[in-house]
């Protein structure tokens, strides 16, 4: 399924080397539903057979991958662009995280605007004269002392962020497998059920303590998280004791 590619970032990649890690590249944009591909002046000429074994299903995006002579040429019709690098420059520019990156890119985009992001060739990255046709710089906290990123790897982890900013995917998502959450009638029997069989087992004494008891069980029965199936398992254990019981 292809994107308008006015709703997504277009990431450029410039003057890359290495075949192989184009079709890397394409495969990690794709992970995030990226398809808009431009490429700078590729070494070994394009297409470029190495490239698609590496692309894993992304093929399309090589297909369609826009090819031009120039960063310019690539950026013509971009209103912001976000060069990434690792190294420090000599050049006034806002520095953002690839997180804040994407969420301006996010919010420029829904205002209408093109947004463009440069990634650069393997060995040295984006020269001065790439990153100083950019509106700002992407810089990713790495290891100060190991900085060097991967092309695909810089690809992939800005089109995870981007996907983060544009899904608005939850921090924390339950994965209930098949069950739903017990309603107030389920623990309510669950309750009842382990007070009549500890009370058959003497465990409410002395006497003047069973009310207290059971309202600390019914208390700590509101702080599970139980499921339909956790109350339905946990009603076969009971009677499953009963009938050992019953049995010795």
């Amino acid at each position: 399924m292809s994107h308008d590619p006015a709703a997504q970032p277009v990431f450029v990649l410039v003057r890359p080397q290495m075949g192989e890690n184009i079709g890397a590249a394409a495969r990690a944009m794709w992970n995030f539903g990226l398809d808009a591909m431009r490429l700078v002046s590729p070494r070994d000429g394009w297409p470029n057979p190495a490239s698609v074994a590496m692309a894993s299903g992304a093929g399309r995006l090589l297909d369609e991958a826009r090819l031009c002579k120039t960063t310019a040429d690539a950026l013509a019709d971009m209103d912001f662009t976000f060069a990434t690098t690792a190294r420090p420059r000599g050049l006034t520019k806002d520095v953002y995280t690839p997180e804040a990156a994407m969420q301006a890119a996010r919010d420029r985009i829904a205002a209408g605007q093109r947004v463009a992001v440069l990634f650069g060739p393997e060995r040295a990255g984006l020269e001065n004269d790439d990153v100083a046709r950019a509106n700002a710089i992407i810089s990713v906290p790495v290891n100060p002392a190991f900085p060097s990123l991967n092309l695909a790897q810089c690809v992939l982890l800005t089109g995870y962020e981007w996907r983060r900013a544009s899904e608005e995917a939850p921090a924390v998502a339950q994965e209930l497998a098949g069950t739903e959450w017990a309603n107030g009638d389920e623990r309510e029997h669950l309750a009842l059920h382990f007070e009549d069989r500890l009370g058959e087992a003497g465990f409410f004494f002395p006497e003047a303590k069973e009310e207290g008891m059971k309202q600390n069980l019914r208390n700590m029965w509101s702080r599970m998280p139980l499921t339909r199936a956790d109350v339905q398992m946990l009603h076969g254990m009971l009677r499953q004791m009963v009938r050992w019981k019953e049995r010795g």
